[in-house]
């Protein structure tokens, strides 16, 4: 199939698409009965992470299920510092665990020359979704690629897991701006690499996820999430011109203006943003991401319906791809999704 028909590609390159392209972030996730069948036949998630057969699987799950536009590689952002030689495990009911990266030592232990063999099976798992979605019969599903935005990887790192309001890494961001700019440095580079090599590969878009850009005042937000993003942009599309990027600055409200200027393709919209209003303050040929609240998807019936229907009517007219504001509960019933899949599909 000619990739500039895919729904999902068309959107991206500023096609007003209707009805309009739809997947879910955390698509391929614990609601599923077949990814927990999956799950529980592995030691940990980063074996799952790291084992291409298990990895494509999963990926292919919800595709087969609900024909989603676009497959979201299974992965984490979190292997890229796994990747760099930063500790990381993940602990029931704790989440991701990490040694906090507080000086400049730690900064300096990193090693991005051992970040293309510890992801070499990421890149397989890459190639077998790709020849999966052809074999399987899903010739307009996109591939997305993703990675953690420096930003929301150095949140991590420096506060050893995660927060409810990343203090660590704030300060570290004011108090040590030095080390701090080292350390997105050394993350934007790696990030360069690393999504890159999963569109050689065969991915065919790719999406930064900047989950906790919203913690950061205007000034920090331009330096650590703008900055490194414009940075990322530039050197993927001279590296593979027209692979389109979704940049997910989460929580970024009014600043969403600024991170438009990144070139982004497209920028994904959390739930808490009227996407009406980000939409008017946008250019009208990128395209917008978003941003049914996952909670809306578990209670289903007619909340669900009018805050679905409120989005489409919003965003007729315009580049758009429908998606949810964050991932997906585990809690979600499985024909919830079947019903606003029917609904974005009706217009």
């Amino acid at each position: 199939m000619d990739l500039s028909m895919k729904p999902l590609l068309r959107s991206l390159n500023g096609e007003a698409v209707w009805p309009p392209p739809v997947w879910l972030m955390r698509q391929a996730g614990r609601y599923l009965p077949e990814y927990r069948a999956v799950r529980a036949g592995v030691a940990d998630f980063v074996a799952l992470c790291t084992t291409p057969d298990l990895a494509a699987e999963v990926t292919l799950q919800p595709i087969r299920r609900y024909r989603f536009d676009g497959a979201i590689l299974f992965s984490d952002i979190l292997m890229l510092p796994w990747a760099l030689g930063h500790g990381l495990e993940y602990r029931q009911g704790e989440g991701p665990v990490l040694p906090p990266l507080r000086d400049a030592a730690s900064v300096a232990a990193l090693d991005p020359a051992r970040v293309a063999d510890r992801l070499a099976p990421i890149m397989q798992t890459v190639r077998l979704v790709r020849a999966g979605l052809a074999a399987e019969g899903f010739p307009d599903t996109t591939l997305i690629g993703f990675a953690g935005a420096p930003f929301t990887v150095a949140c991590y790192m420096v506060e050893g897991g995660g927060s409810k309001d990343f203090a660590a890494v704030r300060a570290m961001a004011y108090a040590q701006p030095a080390l701090f700019g080292r350390l997105i440095d050394v993350l934007t580079e790696a990030t360069i690499e690393y999504l890159s090599a999963q569109a050689s590969a065969g991915a065919e878009a790719l999406m930064l996820f900047d989950s906790w850009a919203g913690v950061l005042s205007p000034s920090l937000f331009r330096t650590h999430c703008v900055a490194p993003a414009t940075r990322i942009v530039a050197a993927l599309n001279a590296r593979h011109p027209g692979l389109p990027l979704i940049g997910f600055p989460r929580l970024a409200g009014l600043l969403a203006r600024d991170y438009a200027a990144t070139g982004v393709n497209g920028i994904g919209v959390d739930t808490g943003s009227d996407i009406a209003a980000v939409a008017a303050m946008l250019p009208p040929r990128l395209a917008l991401q978003g941003n049914l609240d996952p909670l809306a998807v578990v209670a289903g019936g007619a909340p669900m319906a009018a805050e679905t229907a409120a989005i489409l009517h919003a965003m007729k007219g315009r580049p758009f791809i429908f998606n949810l504001g964050h991932g997906i509960v585990p809690q979600t019933p499985l024909d919830h999704v079947a019903a606003l899949l029917e609904q974005v599909r009706a217009g």
